[in-house]
């Protein structure tokens, strides 16, 4: 078999197009509920080579898993302004790890900076919905964050 393409997962696995970008599928949810929601939902998400994931907010926790491809750079921005990057990931020894917390209420997008592409899955409790999901534009986050001008730019 030939390496694998995005094409090919984005086929394969049956995403659809991202509103923050990419391609998903929500792909497992829990079949507890508790207070009207499910405890936790799961997808597959996939950037490929040149895509972002733009910057958006949610009220849950997220945890990233990295399935197949290159790695994927996922930059985040804490409740008190500060800003940092985390590499999702295989390879140890480039100081990237298989799974990384996004808390909730951070600001976060992602982009896949090396490779074809970044298949990752990502697990969000309580289960995910729209309601809890907020994309911010540019000129929001450049007047609260004007000195993370570059990546703001990028990722809106």
């Amino acid at each position: 078999m030939d390496k694998p393409t995005a094409a090919h997962y984005i086929e394969q696995l049956r995403l659809t197009a991202h509103p923050e970008g990419g391609h998903f599928r929500q792909v497992l949810a829990s079949d507890q509920v508790a207070g009207g929601r499910r405890l936790w939902t799961s997808i597959y998400f996939l950037l490929a080579r040149g895509q972002v994931s733009r910057f958006h907010r949610l009220t849950a926790d997220e945890v990233w898993y990295h399935h197949a491809g290159g790695p994927l750079d996922i930059w985040m921005i804490s409740p008190d302004g500060e800003l940092s990057v985390k590499k999702l990931g295989l390879d140890l020894a480039a100081g990237q790890e298989p799974q990384q917390l996004v808390p909730a209420g951070w600001i976060f997008g992602s982009s896949a900076e090396s490779g074809d592409f970044s298949l990752v899955g990502c697990l969000v409790a309580p289960g995910f919905t729209f309601e809890d999901f907020e994309l911010l534009d540019r000129e929001t986050l450049m007047a609260a964050y004007p000195r993370h001008a570059a990546i703001i730019q990028r990722l809106t």
